[in-house]
């Protein structure tokens, strides 16, 4: 007989759990289903425990700079991979058993194993909670997919984690690289190379588009390109990989550069990051959802075209982001309870036009809303303006002048439009623009807002004020 509950959350990543706990914050009976670790993709394999690597390679570029800070250190400084690597997994560990915990908190059942949706509020669980094998079968009110998404294959290199990695194997290598290819120079690709590049390997990036960070600012992609050839990476725009060979000694790749010449190089390893695949086969969707290259058409709360099946995360339309899939998450929770009757809950459909985003490279990168470029061809009569960190008091004193903050507004009303950043810490200060966007805020507001001196946020008043010439540190 299967068992029952008012949702049932198949995929454990932070779309899913986050949905999970909050569906059981609102009195629903909740059951998540995982088949490998709690916590998904994000947190066993990439936002968090990348970061614990990147931080590593950042104390190492520091260590090793510490002239420039008038300190002297005695005797090499020299990164221990296997140390590195394993400190990477005792942080990704340790939230693991936070998201096991919880789960016990807010009494959400947890069911082990390969799910398989048998309508669109009943599934199958081959595995069960005892790993025996056994088939559950669960029935729900609402079922919400987040089996989120996996590295997709060069269609003529296919990763083997030894010569040719994905993210993952990057992540835990056997041995440190010597000459390094990067293909892709999208979050995931320019964060490995950056990360390699500090730990002292030469690490060369493809990128087929004519700029790396495609995404981002046009100018955002112009200083980062400057500031990481100065760092020893070599990039190539406008470039693709025709072929790869890989064997013992290392990997032979065919590139094609930006003028049509097709050259072959050697390299000790190659990390692909050309994109995601949606992990929605064999899970029973295909009669179930509306489907566009393997993604699950939903709508602004997370339905799909069934009653009762909704979905979240990297299986649906992008930006592929962990914090867009919380958020999401979070709405369809609400969304779902409010079905099953509770009155005091009003769900939000999330705007996409105020996710931000953000690359942990070296120098960092984050950004919400719309590029100069991008406001201009929606018609927008735009005002822009940028303040280099050059001229902020903080950035220099701590040895972190390279950057910008940029701003982008309606020349018309004031709103503001986008907001682009290059430098130290700039992850960590986004969120400023991004509470403004949210409170539909114009310049007024920004330049009657006091900032905190010194501080490096004090760029972003003033790239506020630059874009309308009032600028004052400039």
């Amino acid at each position: 007989m299967a068992e029952k509950y008012d949702l049932i959350v198949l995929g454990s990543g932070p779309g899913g759990y986050v949905a999970a706990i909050r569906g059981a914050q609102l009195g629903l009976k909740v059951a998540i289903v995982e088949r490998e670790l709690l916590g998904g993709i994000c947190l066993n394999w990439g936002c968090i425990p990348t970061k614990a690597l990147l931080r590593s390679a950042e104390i190492l570029h520091y260590a090793q700079n510490a002239k420039d800070y008038g300190l002297k250190i005695a005797g090499e400084i020299e990164a221990d991979l296997e140390a590195v690597v394993k400190r990477s997994r005792g942080v990704a560990n340790q939230l693991n058993k936070g998201v096991t915990g919880l789960m016990k908190k807010n009494k959400i059942t947890v069911h082990m194993g390969e799910g398989k949706l048998t309508g669109p509020t009943s599934l199958t669980v081959k595995g069960g909670a005892s790993g025996s094998g056994a088939e559950e079968k669960l029935e729900a009110k609402h079922v919400i997919v987040a089996t989120g998404a996996r590295a997709r294959d060069l269609p003529f290199a296919k990763a083997d984690g030894e010569r040719i990695w994905t993210y993952r194997h990057a992540m835990t290598p056997k041995e440190m690289p010597k000459k390094l290819l990067v293909i892709g120079s999208g979050a995931i690709g320019i964060e490995f190379a950056s990360f390699y590049n500090d730990m002292g390997v030469d690490v060369t990036v493809v990128e087929m588009l004519d700029r790396i960070v495609p995404v981002e600012d046009k100018d955002v992609s112009a200083f980062l390109h400057k500031s990481l050839t100065k760092q020893g990476i070599t990039i190539m725009t406008g470039a693709g990989v025709e072929d790869i060979k890989a064997d013992g000694k290392g990997v032979k790749a065919k590139i094609k550069d930006k003028d049509g010449k097709v050259s072959e190089s050697e390299f000790s390893h190659c990390i692909t990051a050309i994109g995601i695949v949606p992990n929605t086969e064999n899970i029973g969707l295909e009669k179930l959802a509306e489907m566009e290259k393997g993604f699950i058409q939903i709508d602004p709360y997370g339905r799909t075209k069934s009653k009762g099946l909704w979905a979240i995360g990297d299986c649906t339309p992008g930006p592929w982001l962990a914090h867009k899939a919380s958020h999401e998450g979070v709405t369809a929770a609400e969304a779902i309870a409010q079905e099953l009757g509770n009155k005091d809950v009003h769900p939000h459909p999330l705007d996409r036009r105020n996710i931000p985003g953000c690359t942990y490279c070296h120098p960092q990168i984050a950004s919400v809303g719309l590029t100069e470029e991008k406001a201009k061809e929606a018609g927008y009569d735009v005002k822009a303006g940028t303040f280099p960190f050059i001229g902020n008091g903080k950035a220099i004193a701590l040895g972190e002048a390279e950057g910008f903050t940029k701003t982008v507004f309606d020349a018309k009303t004031g709103e503001l439009l986008g907001a682009h950043m290059v430098g130290a810490e700039v992850t960590e200060m986004i969120q400023g623009f991004v509470v403004g966007k949210t409170l539909e805020t114009t310049e007024a507001e920004l330049m009657q807002t006091v900032f905190p001196h010194p501080t490096i946020s004090e760029s972003m008043h003033e790239s506020v004020l630059a874009s309308y010439g009032r600028a004052l540190h400039i």
